[in-house]
């Protein structure tokens, strides 16, 4: 039988990843987190490698994101104030990296800091 993964949040650092899986744990539901030993064996490559990956069973999904949805925390701009979607006016936003061509895969600490409406999934740049 094949088990399917969810990637229910992506994390710069791995100590971010180990709070929620932590609380998903408590509440009953297996968590696995992909590249941990890579990059906390060298930071540095997190936004090369997309940061850690929180997965869940598939079948644990709904119930899982209803856990992370109620104590993750949103995307903030400079001075502490929510990220608004201008789409849908939400305040329920994540950055996002397209990592659309050779140079920001290369180099990903050039990409321009986006942000995605969890939401509406509209993806967004600050504003300046």
């Amino acid at each position: 039988m094949k088990t399917e993964f969810y990637t229910l949040g992506t994390f710069e650092f791995p100590a971010d990843a180990v709070v929620i899986k932590g609380k998903l744990e408590a509440e009953g539901i297996p968590v696995f987190l992909r590249d941990e030993a890579t990059i906390n064996s060298d930071p540095l490559i997190s936004a090369a490698l997309g940061g850690v990956k929180l997965q869940v069973y598939s079948s644990d999904r709904e119930r899982a994101k209803e856990i992370f949805d109620d104590i993750r925390s949103y995307a903030t701009d400079r001075l502490g104030n929510p990220v608004v979607c201008p789409n849908c006016k939400a305040t329920k936003s994540e950055i996002y990296y397209s990592r659309s061509n050779v140079f920001y895969k290369l180099f990903p600490f050039f990409e321009p800091r986006k942000y995605q409406c969890m939401q509406c999934n509209f993806i967004t740049r600050p504003a300046r």
